[in-house]
């Protein structure tokens, strides 16, 4: 009784994690949604999470693995917001991408497709519907902890954690620590082998953004003050006039010339009255 407690109380708990997992990404689309463009941001993790969501669903479901309710509920959360992420994606991205995009997700339509339909229809036990389920969950999820790793070599290749968000790496190793813990309460091989690898990819990236956090190019601050504010005022200033005589004016000048020149004809008026 004590241990299916404990058990239940680690489940919300990784389903609270789980759910900011899921989240994590959001600044990343934000960004991708403001800059209208992918940039070299990988859809690779999102796809494999997308298919992993729906293997999990499929696996709690009371017609494979009863009393997993908790399984269901987050996977099903997860699966609706990995959805809206592949479709942001999808909208922003060029045209190879998206037909690479557009060929994954149709596979894995199919792929589930014929899961679902071959365990419903050739397992009559739960025993071996959960077995079939739980190693499709392992092999998958395995695949989407991995995924990272795509990510890892463009770190270590670019010196740059630019494209590795720190936020999604340290809520996938409290993630996979709690569901690893989850899974050894009442021993579940199925879960606990791809979160234990889980825990162990997040610990790379950790390491990994330790290291090449410094040498990761910085942004040029858009918090500062405006340019124009930065240029140096000038410090020169006018000195003052130094005294001259005041200038003329165009009509005194006019005036001055006038009287210059009646000044001849003026002499002789004078000296013939004289």
């Amino acid at each position: 009784m004590v241990p299916d407690l404990i058990r239940n109380v680690v489940g919300i708990v990784g389903n609270v994690i789980s759910f900011g997992l899921f989240l994590s990404p959001v600044p990343t689309f934000w960004r991708i949604i403001k800059n209208k463009d992918v940039r070299d941001f990988k859809a690779d993790q999102y796809l494999a999470t997308l298919l992993n969501c729906m293997l999990w669903v499929f696996y709690g479901l009371p017609i494979v693995h009863p009393n997993s309710i908790l399984v269901v509920t987050i996977n099903g959360i997860g699966l609706v917001i990995e959805a809206v992420y592949l479709t942001i994606f999808f909208l922003f991205s060029d045209k190879k991408n998206k037909k690479k995009m557009g060929v994954v997700l149709a596979t894995e339509a199919l792929f589930m497709a014929a899961v679902a339909l071959g365990v419903l229809l050739d397992a009559h036990t739960h025993q071996r519907r959960s077995l079939i389920v739980g190693i499709l969950c392992v092999i998958f999820g395995t695949i989407m902890y991995s995924s990272p790793l795509t990510i890892m070599s463009q770190v270590v290749k670019t010196k740059s954690v630019e494209y590795m968000p720190l936020l999604l790496s340290v809520v996938s190793f409290l993630n996979g620590l709690c569901w690893t813990s989850y899974a050894l309460i009442r021993f579940d091989i199925f879960i606990t082998i791809p979160n234990g690898l889980g825990v162990l990819f997040a610990l790379m990236q950790l390491i990994l953004y330790a290291i090449y956090y410094r040498t990761t190019p910085k942004k040029p601050s858009t918090t500062g003050p405006h340019p124009r504010s930065r240029i140096r005022t000038s410090s020169y200033q006018p000195s003052p006039p130094s005294p001259r005589a005041p200038a003329s004016s165009p009509l005194s000048a006019r005036t001055t010339t006038s009287m210059a020149a009646m000044s001849p004809s003026i002499s002789r008026l004078s000296h013939k009255l004289a």
